[in-house]
């Protein structure tokens, strides 16, 4: 007996974004340069999960730019998470991190 052919649509569910990883461009301070600032949100929407960075950035004192600059958008969303990307990350579904300054390349892989 053959099993039955995988459901298309279960596929295509697995592989929809579940989080993002967004970066949000700081304000340049006294002793530094313009920096970007990255987080793991674990939001499917994309302009929630961008608007929660951003509320993150606030709340951790960060200043967040105004407009764009050395084209780099104040904020961007990276790359979606699947779920089973975020299983493996262990970022649960409406959790958020501040994954710091450093390029995560382990969250964007």
């Amino acid at each position: 007996m053959t099993p039955p052919p995988p459901d298309p649509r279960a596929a295509a569910e697995s592989r929809a974004p579940a989080g993002w990883v967004v970066a949000v461009l700081l304000e340049p301070g006294r002793e530094a340069e313009q920096a970007r600032r990255y987080f793991a949100i674990g939001r499917a929407d994309r302009a929630q999960a961008e608007w929660v960075a951003v509320d993150m950035a606030i709340s951790l004192g960060l200043r967040v730019a105004a407009s764009p600059a050395g084209g780099q958008e104040p904020v961007e969303a990276l790359a979606p998470l699947p779920p089973v990307r975020m299983r493996a990350l262990g970022l649960a579904p409406g959790e958020r991190r501040d994954l710091g300054e450093r390029r995560p390349r382990r969250w964007l892989t």
